[in-house]
């Protein structure tokens, strides 16, 4: 399965850029180039999901889990 996400990048009033997913809560990111900010953001989806991910196997059995992540 594969999904997009939405970056909104915007400059900064204090320089550099910020960034956001809507459809990640929590998920910000910010650099000093819009690359910088979009690798920044990307490692914080990637942290709240896994961290999600985690909060849905607690408690199942070990062999009802499957994982298989690509980013």
């Amino acid at each position: 399965m594969q999904g997009e996400l939405t970056a909104i990048i915007e400059k900064a009033p204090e320089g550099g850029y910020w960034a956001i997913c809507p459809e990640v809560p929590g998920a910000n990111g910010q650099g000093e180039t819009v690359e910088d900010a979009k690798e920044s953001l990307r490692n914080a989806v990637i942290l709240i999901l896994d961290d999600r991910l985690e909060d849905v196997k607690r408690g199942l059995p070990e062999d009802v889990i499957q994982e298989t992540i690509a980013i």
